[in-house]
């Protein structure tokens, strides 16, 4: 064997060495990140896309085992630059899973045994994060046993934004790169509750650490305040001109709207 075939040997097995080490570098930074096991390689009936998804759970109290879940749709085109939307649906009860990702906004809706793309997905603009709140709702569970003296006996609106804080904070340590990202709150009916209490503790929460880069809410079809809304058909049925002015009247006169 003469030198220049050695040494020609020698270099190939370099640079296969190298190569592996590479591909083995690289696999344990994609395995050591803290989302790699939520992500989803493709659902059932998917169409090819170019963008990821993920899914999973969020412990919220690693005592009591309570915890919400997550379906999260990255921006279809440069993801990095997009802001970061959080979606609820209300109910109370509604699955933002069922509703928001797969009925209304997310990027597949089923058709038959096949999910087909959704034109107006919102995750062409953004990187959406559905949310299943509060505990007891779609996948989110709690295995913790009550007491009618235990704060949690009862699922209202005050524990359900202190849980959507929590969730929040404990997202942002599995999608670091996200944690100082544009945020926006959005959802719908009973969310109407939801979104401004959560939107209230993340202000609170920003005095002492600064840590959600909150720029605004959107509530669609709210449920705000049950007396004023339910009482305000009749004025909004009548100034989009579906009743008369007199029928109207009749409606103001007779019916007592304190």
């Amino acid at each position: 064997m003469n030198s220049s075939s050695f040494s020609c040997k020698t270099v190939k097995m370099v640079v296969s060495v190298v190569i592996l080490l590479q591909f083995f570098i690289s696999m344990e930074i994609v395995i050591s990140s803290p989302s790699f096991f939520d992500r989803i390689i493709q659902l059932p009936g998917q169409p090819p896309v170019n963008f990821q998804q993920y899914s999973g759970y969020v412990t919220l109290d690693d005592k009591k085992q309570r915890a919400l879940f997550y379906y999260f749709v990255e921006a279809e085109f440069n993801p990095a630059s997009k802001p970061l939307v959080l979606w609820l649906n209300g109910g109370p009860g509604c699955s933002s899973l069922g509703v928001g990702a797969f009925s209304e906004n997310g990027p597949f809706r089923p058709n038959g045994n096949v999910l087909v793309r959704n034109e107006y997905s919102w995750n062409k603009e953004a990187n959406m994060l559905y949310l299943e709140t509060p505990v007891g709702v779609g996948f989110s569970y709690t295995t913790e046993t009550t007491s009618e003296d235990d704060d949690t006996a009862t699922i209202g609106d005050k524990i359900t934004a202190r849980d959507n804080l929590v969730f929040l904070q404990r997202w942002f340590l599995k999608f670091p790169q996200y944690k100082h990202r544009d945020l926006f709150i959005t959802g719908e009916s009973y969310a109407g509750h939801y979104i401004p209490q959560l939107a209230e503790l993340m202000i609170q929460f920003n005095k002492k650490d600064k840590l959600f880069n909150l720029k605004g809410i959107a509530l669609g079809n709210p449920v705000l305040e049950f007396t004023t809304d339910f009482n305000s058909r009749a004025e909004f049925i009548w100034s989009h001109g579906l009743i008369s002015d007199s029928t109207y009247n009749l409606f103001t006169s007779a019916c007592n709207y304190s």
